[in-house]
């Protein structure tokens, strides 16, 4: 681990990752997650779905709760910048991904208890960090 931290007592690990999509076409993107939706709760009927898919935040997290991710596939490139893909089924175009390892962050989510202060990000990296 030459140069490198070493692992100690009390260290904090946070990872930040930003996943960025492009609806190309919001009929495959919305039906994609009634589907996704539908598949991690198998006693939801279409019409259930429907009533509870409703926006771009209850798809987001219908996907999220399905497949961790917004796509369940994990492209290994997004293409040139402006490119899109049109033609997947989910109607998404995988439009780059950055995670990022910050040390010793300091205070732990966790710490916070159920509310964070207001003008805290809990995506911003610390200064120093």
């Amino acid at each position: 681990m030459d140069g490198m931290p070493a692992p100690t007592a009390g260290m904090t690990i946070s990872v930040r990752t930003r996943r960025d999509v492009v609806i190309v076409d919001p009929e495959r993107f919305v039906a994609s997650a009634r589907a996704a939706y539908r598949e991690a709760f198998p006693e939801i009927t279409e019409e259930r779905a429907a009533e509870d898919i409703r926006d771009v935040y209850d798809a987001v997290w219908a996907l999220l709760e399905r497949f961790g991710r917004l796509t369940p596939d994990a492209p290994g490139s997004a293409g040139l910048p402006g490119q899109r893909i049109p033609d997947r089924p989910d109607g998404l175009s995988p439009a780059g991904e950055r995670t990022c390892i910050v040390l010793n962050d300091p205070q732990p989510l966790q710490d916070y208890g159920c509310f964070m202060p207001e003008e805290y990000d809990p995506f911003a990296v610390p200064p120093g960090a």
